[in-house]
């Protein structure tokens, strides 16, 4: 990770703790060369596949060794969800109602925009696990995000974030742009210490180092239980 400076919040910043969540990360590290309303970005429906085959099975295949089932939250989500075989009751979160529509795995569907409003529209201990596919890039509040989704995720279930190298530049972080994939890895694992509640971040490329196509890392950690790991 860059070398640490002290930065400013993104206007309208809201903070779901006192203490300065983002200390130590550069100045401009989340800032994003559109800063336009990402309901507007989103607004024409998009039913296409942003990593490859080999990329979208390795998602899977981590789903299904997580034994991901039960009631499960989709964060960011869109037309698939990428389980091999779909949870007892899946929830997807996402900014296109349409793309949301088409998720044939779907069995509740809500409109939230997270970088407007990091606070989850659910009610504590709501889920099993939560997940969030190639989409954590776009994350301009990520550690109110992780802090909230530890709310409603019950203890010992995961949050998995799984992404590769392609994404939409003008929406992603400045940070994440000027960092490799090992510093991606590291970042995202940094999300999940600050939060607190969460399990030290497991880290893991999932397809083979050999491999041609778009690369696939994960990054999750396990929900504790109530009070435990706090972030100092």
């Amino acid at each position: 990770m860059p070398a640490p400076e002290r930065r400013s919040h993104p206007a309208g910043h809201n903070r779901l703790l006192d203490r300065d969540l983002y200390d130590g990360f550069p100045d401009g590290f989340f800032d994003r060369s559109d800063p336009t309303p990402d309901p507007d970005f989103y607004a024409s429906p998009r039913l296409v596949t942003h990593i490859d085959d080999d990329a979208i099975a390795a998602v899977g295949a981590l789903y299904e060794e997580l034994g991901l089932d039960g009631e499960v939250l989709d964060l960011m989500s869109s037309w698939v969800s990428h389980f091999r075989q779909p949870p007892g009751r899946l929830t997807v979160l996402g900014m296109n109602a349409n793309e949301l529509d088409s998720n044939p795995h779907a069995t509740e569907r809500v409109l939230h925009d997270l970088n407007a409003d990091p606070r989850l529209p659910f009610a504590d201990e709501s889920f099993d696990a939560a997940v969030c596919c190639v989409s954590v890039d776009y994350l301009v509040r990520p550690i109110e995000v992780f802090i909230d989704v530890a709310r409603v995720v019950r203890p010992g279930g995961p949050l998995v974030c799984t992404f590769s190298n392609r994404c939409f530049p003008t929406k992603a972080i400045r940070g994440w742009l000027a960092t490799s994939d090992d510093e991606h890895c590291a970042v995202v694992a940094e999300y999940f210490r600050r939060a607190g509640g969460w399990s030290d971040a497991t880290v893991e490329r999932r397809t083979k180092p050999d491999h041609r196509g778009d690369p696939l890392y994960a990054v999750w950690a396990t929900r504790l239980e109530p009070g435990a790991g706090t972030w100092k």
